[in-house]
């Protein structure tokens, strides 16, 4: 019964880490909400719904362990980017991601024992989880070649620098026919994490 209690606060964790969509579109950083951010947290929150529902036991408490290990690590990471005079000294942002492939290795590693030495934990829900697990490794893959590769890093920059706030800039530097306002509006500063 303590493991379910304690795998309802994980869930509850997922309700508040899929609301960062919300403060992301609120605060108009539309760069951020990607196919991996709004997969991730959209399916993990109906996923541990059906956990919780159906399946709350140890075999759960595996991934929902390192998933809030990694979760602390990369929160204080954000914590502390958003103190500008702390940003300089952030340099392990591309271990948390490496962190994050590892926990979904480890994940999977664990599962598989699941599925060689058969317990009571439904058969089908580990081959689910397994394919889950992988295509996670894809996407997080791809984030991080995108991200931290020399060259996926500078096309992202170049990305980023063409989509500020989520819309295109146009070759005269106006997103649309509103330019005498956007001459009065102070541009933000981008976030460099």
């Amino acid at each position: 019964m303590k493991i379910i209690r304690v795998l309802w606060w994980y869930y509850f964790s997922k309700l508040i880490e899929f609301m960062d969509t919300f403060f992301f579109i609120l605060r108009k950083n539309n760069h951020q909400i990607t196919v991996l951010h709004v997969y991730h947290h959209a399916s993990m929150l109906n996923i541990w719904w059906f956990v919780m529902n159906w399946v709350p036991c140890g075999h759960s408490y595996f991934g929902a362990t390192l998933n809030s290990f990694i979760h602390v690590l990369m929160y204080s990471y954000y914590g502390l980017s958003s103190v500008p005079s702390m940003r300089p000294y952030l340099w392990w942002k591309k271990y948390i991601t490496q962190g994050q492939l590892l926990q979904f290795v480890l994940t999977i590693v664990q599962t598989t024992c699941g599925v060689i030495w058969p317990c009571s934990f439904p058969l089908g829900w580990l081959y689910f989880q397994i394919g889950y697990m992988i295509s996670l490794i894809t996407l997080f893959t791809n984030f991080y070649i995108q991200t931290y590769n020399k060259q996926g890093a500078s096309r992202r920059k170049e990305h980023l620098k063409d989509h500020q706030n989520g819309s295109l800039t146009a070759a005269n530097g106006h997103t649309n026919s509103f330019s005498s306002l956007e001459n009065n509006v102070k541009p933000r500063k981008q976030r460099k994490d």
